[in-house]
């Protein structure tokens, strides 16, 4: 049998991970909270550059956790970012949601001849508030919300945008930014983004870095 030698401690996997990004990366403009998010959204692409792509409004890492303390949904695009963020984590036994399978969703997107990703944001609005709403693939998904608040929804307490993508990442993203709507956000500039980096900005608001995996 030929053994390979590998480190097979996952307690260790994870110290040593986040040691090394610690190590490498400039953290010094992020609160405590925002590191350890910072920390998990470089832990989720291998790529330490990232953290001069986040962007974030004042308190944005307090407030999202507070919502998630207080026992607020979590609201997500894609079922690949609702299967990343870690249950067992979430420390109000916090409902999780994506809306993208429901059955009115294709109406929907037909009636307003937009994509599914934005339609299903019309079926979000009775869990808006007091939410943590994570978008890692669908720029319109982030755009289309955006519209709904500025039409008079109910604002969720935290956005973490962070599509991926060539067309519309970049303009949503900074548009959340931007947004004069007064909307806690949490972003990465840049074509950068997907399920996994959103989710693990989520798992980062839910729990402290060690050991999670």
């Amino acid at each position: 049998m030929v053994e390979l030698d590998y480190e097979r401690d996952p307690g260790e996997i994870y110290r040593q991970s986040f040691a090394t990004i610690r190590n490498e990366v400039d953290l010094s403009r992020f609160d405590p909270g925002m590191q350890q998010l910072a920390i998990r959204l470089i832990h989720s692409c291998g790529m330490v550059d990232v953290v001069d792509d986040i962007a974030f409004s004042p308190g944005a890492f307090d407030i999202g956790r507070q919502a998630l303390l207080d026992g607020g949904s979590v609201i997500c695009d894609v079922e690949m970012v609702r299967h990343g963020i870690i249950k067992r984590l979430m420390p109000s036994d916090n409902e999780i949601i994506c809306s993208l399978n429901h059955e009115d969703v294709r109406s929907i997107a037909d009636q307003q001849k937009t994509t599914r990703s934005a339609a299903q944001v019309e079926l979000w609005r009775p869990k808006l508030a007091g939410s943590v709403v994570a978008i890692g693939n669908a720029p319109t998904a982030l755009f289309r919300l955006l519209e709904l608040i500025g039409e008079g929804a109910v604002k969720p307490a935290l956005i973490i945008g962070i599509p991926v993508g060539f067309v519309g990442a970049v303009e949503s993203k900074e548009a959340l930014i931007a947004n004069q709507l007064d909307i806690p956000f949490i972003s990465v500039r840049g074509r950068r983004g997907g399920s996994a980096m959103a989710s693990a900005a989520v798992n980062a608001l839910a729990g402290k870095l060690e050991n999670h995996g």
